[in-house]
C-alpha cells in the first residue's frame, strides 16, 4: 500500500472539473484508491463521493493506492496533483 499526502492550493479547492479528471485517472487503474480528510474517506473513482468530502484551499488530503499497478496510479496522481491542485 502506498499512500500520499498533499495539501490543496488550488483556490477553490476540490471543486468539479479537476476532481472530474482526478476520478478519470484513478479509473484506469485496477487498484483501489481512496482519499480521506478529517477522517472521512472517499472512493476515488467516483466523482461524487470525492465532492462529498468538501475539500477547501489548505486542507490536506491523504490518498491511499492498494492492489495492482499502486505505483503507477501513485505517480499519475501525484502528477496531477502537482499540475492542477
Amino acid at each position: 500500500m502506498k499512500k500520499l499526502k498533499w495539501t490543496v492550493r488550488d483556490e477553490y479547492g476540490l471543486h468539479a472539473r479537476p476532481v472530474g479528471l482526478l476520478v478519470k485517472i484513478a479509473g484506469k487503474f485496477p487498484c483501489e484508491i481512496t482519499i480521506a480528510k478529517d477522517g472521512k474517506s472517499a472512493d476515488g473513482k467516483k466523482l461524487f463521493s470525492v465532492m462529498g468530502l468538501a475539500v477547501t484551499k489548505g486542507q490536506t488530503i491523504e490518498f491511499s493506492f492498494d492492489g495492482e499497478n499502486e505505483e503507477k496510479a501513485y505517480q499519475e496522481i501525484e502528477a496531477f496533483c502537482k499540475g492542477n491542485l
